[in-house]
Order: C-alpha cells, then structure tokens, then sequence
C-alpha cells in the first residue's frame, strides 16, 4: 500500500498495516535535525506521509524589522515567535465591515507552485491546509479581545463578518479541488487548557453553522475533512462528527484523556497527535518518550490514529528525543521504508 493509501484506511476507521505519521518541526527544531541528517528537504527525510499544501507564503509581504504583513493585510511581528508571529495593529478597528473586502480567494499567489509540490510529493496523502480559517481570522482582524465583546456588544457584526470568512473558505476550498488532492485540513483554535475559548452557546450560534458549511463543501466533494483545533474541545467531537469530521489535531493529552478517547471514537474519528510537546518532548528523557510513542502506537494500530507529536515540535526538544520518536514510528511492524 502507498502511503496515500494507509492514511485513507486509518481515516475510513480501518486497521493499516502500520500507523503512519506526520510530524511538524518549529523553525529552530528543524534547523537542529536538518543539521544533523545533513538533508535539506525534512519531509523525505523523516518519511512523513502527508503533502500538507499550504496557502503560499507568496502571500505574505515582508515590512522589514522582523514583521510580515498576509494577504488579508494583518501585521505578524516574528521577532520572538519566528514561526507564526504576534499580530500587532488592527485591520478592522471598529465593528463594521464598511470599506473592508477580503481577497480574492482564488488569488494565484496562495497556489503557487502546487502542481510542481504535487509532482514531487510522491505517493504522499493530499492535503490542503487552510489555517486561520474562521474565528481565528476574525480575531487576527479584529482583536482578540474586541470580537470576544462584539459577540455580546455587537452580534450581526460577528455574523456578518463569520459569513464573509466562511464564503471565502468555500470558495477557495473548490479553487483547491482544482488540484489532486484528499484533504482539507481547517485551522482554528476554539480551546484553552480548560475547555472552550467562548461559551458552547456562543460557539453554537456563531461559529457552528459556518463550520457546517465549510465541512459540508468538502464532504459533497468526496474528500476528507480535517481540522486544528489546541486546548480541551472533546465536548465538541460528537457535534463535529455529524458535521463531517473525518480528523482532529493536535489531540492534547495535558488536556484530554487520549487513550480514552481513541477507545471511544475509533471508527468514527480519526485522531492526529498525542505524544505531549509540553512535557514528555521537552523535559522527559529518551525512554520517557519511547514508552509514551510505544503505548500510543500499540493503541493506535487498531485504527483511527495518525502518529504525531501533540503540535510542533519545538525548539527546547531535544535532538535525542526528537530521533526517539522518529525511529519509534520506523520501528513499526509492517513498516517498509518507501
């Protein structure tokens, strides 16, 4: 079986030969394993097997001093964060949409290149990422804290603004249904350590229905649905699953029981992740890592799991740890190096 194949089986809830895997390094961690595999190219080398096809970063523009601006004209200061960045400034000052538009969704400059990365991808799993795709977006536009009171203060303004983010999500996603592809993998964080960021009331009526729809464009395409979401949000997996959920990262397990979880979905939900990067990769030695990759590879192989580290590998791992859990996976029974 390709590697494109065994993630299809695991997502339709059936048992692989192996558990395959997908791993996702912060900038300093990759230049650390980079260095010491002496490879350039980290997703041939590490044998992951999904193509993740990102909105390109053609779409950012860089203003120098360490800060970029994206596509939809938020502010990212990477001084500190060099992966993601802080947003700084606002893009919607007051809750209105007047004068403000979005982007072309079917902008060239978020697809640049893809056929060239399909080409090359092999016989990788497909996916496109969408991050940032609703209540994120909304946030990075407005300021996390004024959309946190615009849902109490200002609700048609929210409604308005989670529908103009949704219509452009669908339309890009069919934009990518141009392309070969298997997945799309939505990215937006509702948790924190302790539950949902707002109240299931609010997530109910603001951000649920436009979730449908974005699921709903995927799933009438044939195609597997994805999603990110940090922080303790198992209350909301039954809900997601009749919406069309097929995956659900970074499956925390500082935050939710990941054996019971993987017990209670297999065959409904496939999950990504639970090897902590909060504290078993940072600050446990190699045989704390080799006993935790053991267990959720062991329970992992009768399906309905995707092996990976809880979110990206960060740059306080060490490089001990971070070839533990690589050579954990390899390991496998049923496992053939491609």
């Amino acid at each position: 079986m390709t590697k494109r194949d065994i993630v299809r089986t695991v997502f339709e809830g059936r048992q692989a030969p192996y558990v395959p895997w997908h791993y996702v390094f912060s900038t300093d961690a990759a230049a650390l394993l980079r260095a010491h595999l002496g490879v350039t190219d980290l997703e041939r080398a590490v044998d992951n097997h999904m193509l993740m096809l990102r909105r390109s970063t053609g779409s950012f523009r860089d203003l120098g001093g360490g800060r970029v601006q994206d596509i939809f004209g938020v502010v990212w200061d990477r001084t500190l964060d060099k992966d993601i960045g802080i947003v700084t400034g606002l893009v919607l000052p007051e809750p209105t949409l007047r004068d403000f538009s979005l982007p072309d969704p079917r902008d060239p400059r978020f697809f640049v290149n893809w056929d060239a990365l399909i080409a090359d991808g092999g016989d990788r799993f497909r996916v496109f990422s969408a991050s940032l795709s609703l209540f994120e977006r909304a946030w990075t536009l407005r300021g996390l804290e004024n959309l946190m009171l615009d849902f109490y203060d200002n609700p048609e303004f929210v409604h308005e603004l989670l529908d103009l983010l949704a219509d452009f999500n669908i339309a890009q996603v069919n934009e990518a249904l141009k392309y070969d592809i298997d997945a799309v993998y939505f990215g937006d964080d509702w948790g924190q350590q302790r539950g949902l960021l707002v109240s299931r009331r609010t997530w109910d009526e603001f951000i649920r229905p436009r979730v449908a729809r974005m699921y709903g464009a995927v799933r009438d395409a044939g195609k597997f649905v994805m999603n990110h979401s940090c922080g303790d949000v198992d209350e909301l997996f039954d809900d997601l699953i009749s919406l069309g959920l097929n995956c659900s990262n970074p499956f925390q397990p500082e935050v939710m029981d990941v054996d019971d979880l993987m017990d209670r979905y297999r065959g409904r939900l496939t999950f990504m992740g639970g090897l902590s990067t909060q504290q078993t990769l940072p600050n446990g030695s190699p045989e704390d890592v080799r006993r935790a990759c053991e267990n959720l590879l062991s329970r992992g192989s009768a399906g309905s799991y995707i092996f990976a580290p809880a979110h990206a590998v960060q740059g306080d791992v060490s490089l001990e740890n971070i070839l533990t859990f690589i050579d954990a996976a390899r390991r496998q029974e049923g496992y053939r190096p491609g």
